[in-house]
């Protein structure tokens, strides 16, 4: 469960600076914070939903968490610019009786996106081999 405000190193930039977020929003399915302190025109974002489709042995759900940053932007200054990174996991709920396989998936992944070779330590910079990859579209 998300508490309210999410001030006490939950979120991190690549700097490894902590990040405030206030709850905007909640709804059944859904959580939407902003960014404390966050100037009006350029929304910073954090949104976790879930949605599931399908019944029985067919049964899945979709989650998301999503950042979307909107910034000035740095070539036409008049403009701005919508970054948006998320991550989805889809659980096929009616084919599983523990979640033991799909902690394994998600753990799999934040160690490629957040580390590098040896490294026991988690890397906020975005010199994961993932994140590497997202940020710079290289293989």
């Amino acid at each position: 469960m998300y508490p309210t405000t999410l001030n006490t190193n939950e979120v991190k930039n690549a700097a490894g600076v902590e990040v405030e977020f206030q709850r905007l929003s909640t709804s059944e399915r859904q959580l939407v914070f902003f960014q404390v302190g966050e100037v009006p025109n350029n929304p910073h974002r954090l949104t976790v939903s879930h949605q599931e489709t399908g019944s029985g042995l067919d049964l899945k759900r979709s989650s998301l968490v999503r950042i979307d940053k909107t910034i000035p932007g740095q070539v036409d200054t008049t403009k701005t610019a919508k970054i948006e990174a998320y991550c989805v996991v889809r659980v096929p709920l009616g084919q599983l009786t523990t979640y033991t396989e799909v902690s394994n998936a998600v753990a799999e992944l934040m160690s490629t996106m957040a580390s590098r070779g040896l490294s026991t330590t988690i890397l906020y910079d975005g010199t994961g081999y993932g994140a590497e990859a997202l940020i710079n579209g290289s293989l």
